[in-house]
């Protein structure tokens, strides 16, 4: 995490004009000079830090080579001693020469490859360490469920009492659980596209989250008659609303239509293209995910974080009227997050999804490989994650969440590693969720509020 910690510091010392505070080298004035403000300092500290990083990098290095890792080890960890140096030389450059567009964006991509190799290391060393060698794919699994049992649901026969029960059914059905952190992707979406356009009032970010919620609620309630026959057998899902018959399949039809009527008003208020956006989330998730991918592919998941990362595009979308850079990175971040995410709820209920017939990553490839695939996303997530610190409106506020709680995310995948149990699995699937929220958040704070 120190190279990451360099990565953002990096791009934040470029955008709040760090460099311009000390633009000589190695430190400030004629070289050898104390700066005099705090841009200065965080300029220098940034130098210090590449320097201790550095050092660390060569131990680091050093040590592997004396321990005899693998070819594939080694070799990752080769290219980001190289790319190190040629990175230091770019910040020289960048800090001497003032911050050039060019060379600021070959600074951070550069930056970007080391730490995608030594992610790379990371991951290859963990499955050799902790790799079972004997978890060999399996290939697309039957589904092997239980005969279909009787389902008669109590329900109240106090009319206020069933009115309740039926209202909590048709709420679980909207799958809430996904409202809060789909609506803070929204809001994020709609922070940074604030910086860009005048078009954020009041009015656009309530019917922009209101029509989120429904269409959330749409896509939820149409999956779960999608997979009502699998839900009843699955030990998971088997309490579902549908699963035991509390709610009649053509009432959830119907409650699934209208909401994705009201989702598409409220967004068709807001602008066209959004809209268009929400139509696209809903039979995305609906249709494309529940009935294509998620029954027939190993990379449902990857592929099905689409699902999750049009509401960055929705929110951006809401305030500009247009598809934009911005957009599309946080759309990114969110895409490249969400394997990360769903590989550790995957690897904890794998014996659910086998019985069910889906080839999710831990039934089809494996534990092992299902762990070291989690710990990539992840590092691509932080990379996206850190390009999306070069925005001007994201600040130390923006960094600094992304290294504390990214180090926390990283933690418990590693933990995961090595402890292989459910409840492993469920801390980093928790992390990432704290990781996720945590980051937009910070996007939302330093755009509206820093």
């Amino acid at each position: 995490m120190g190279v990451y910690l360099l990565l953002l510091v990096g791009a934040t010392t470029a955008l709040t004009d760090a460099a311009a505070a000390c633009t000589a080298w190695p430190v400030c004035g004629d070289g050898f000079t104390a700066p005099t403000t705090a841009a200065g300092w965080l300029a220098v500290g940034h130098r210090l830090a590449a320097v201790l990083v550095g050092l660390l990098g060569v131990v680091t290095l050093v040590m592997a080579v004396r321990s005899g890792v693998e070819r594939r080890v080694l070799g990752s960890m080769v290219v980001a001693g190289v790319l190190y140096p040629v990175q230091a030389a770019l910040g020289a450059f960048v800090a001497v020469g003032g911050a050039d567009a060019t060379l600021s964006t070959l600074h951070l991509v550069v930056g970007m490859g080391i730490f995608g190799s030594l992610v790379l290391a990371l991951a290859w060393v963990l499955e050799t360490e902790t790799g079972d060698p004997t978890d060999e794919p399996q290939g697309v699994p039957e589904p092997d469920l239980p005969p279909e049992g009787e389902h008669d649901p109590t329900i109240p026969t106090d009319p206020f009492e069933r009115a309740k029960a039926t209202a909590a059914a048709y709420f679980r059905l909207m799958k809430p659980r996904l409202m809060w952190l789909l609506c803070l992707v929204a809001s994020a979406g709609m922070a940074l596209a604030a910086t860009t356009s005048t078009g954020l009032t009041p009015e656009i970010v309530l019917a922009t989250l209101g029509g989120g919620v429904l269409s959330i609620g749409a896509s939820g309630t149409f999956n779960h008659v999608l997979e009502r026959d699998i839900d009843r057998r699955m030990e998971r899902t088997s309490d579902r609303p549908l699963a035991v018959d509390l709610v009649p399949v053509r009432h959830a039809v119907a409650f699934g239509l209208v909401l994705a009527a009201a989702s598409v008003a409220l967004f068709a208020w807001v602008n066209t293209l959004a809209a268009v956006l929400g139509v696209g989330a809903i039979l995305f998730y609906s249709v494309v995910y529940t009935l294509i991918l998620k029954p027939n592919t190993v990379q449902n998941t990857v592929i099905g974080g689409a699902a999750g990362a049009l509401p960055a595009l929705i929110g951006w979308v809401a305030v500009t009227g247009e598809i934009g850079f911005g957009g599309l990175l946080l759309a990114a971040v969110i895409f490249l997050w969400t394997p990360a995410h769903f590989y550790n709820l995957a690897l904890a209920y794998k014996d659910d999804y086998a019985r069910g017939g889906f080839p999710m990553m831990p039934v089809v490839r494996g534990e092992t490989e299902t762990r070291k695939h989690t710990l990539w996303y992840l590092g691509a997530t932080l990379i996206a994650a850190g390009a999306l610190a070069a925005m001007e409106a994201l600040g130390v506020v923006y960094a600094l969440t992304s290294v504390v709680f990214g180090a926390v995310f990283l933690y418990f995948v590693v933990q995961l590693h090595y402890e292989q149990t459910e409840s492993a699995a469920f801390r980093a699937f928790h992390a990432s969720n704290a990781y996720l929220g945590m980051l937009l958040l910070a996007v939302v704070v330093d755009t509206l509020a820093v």
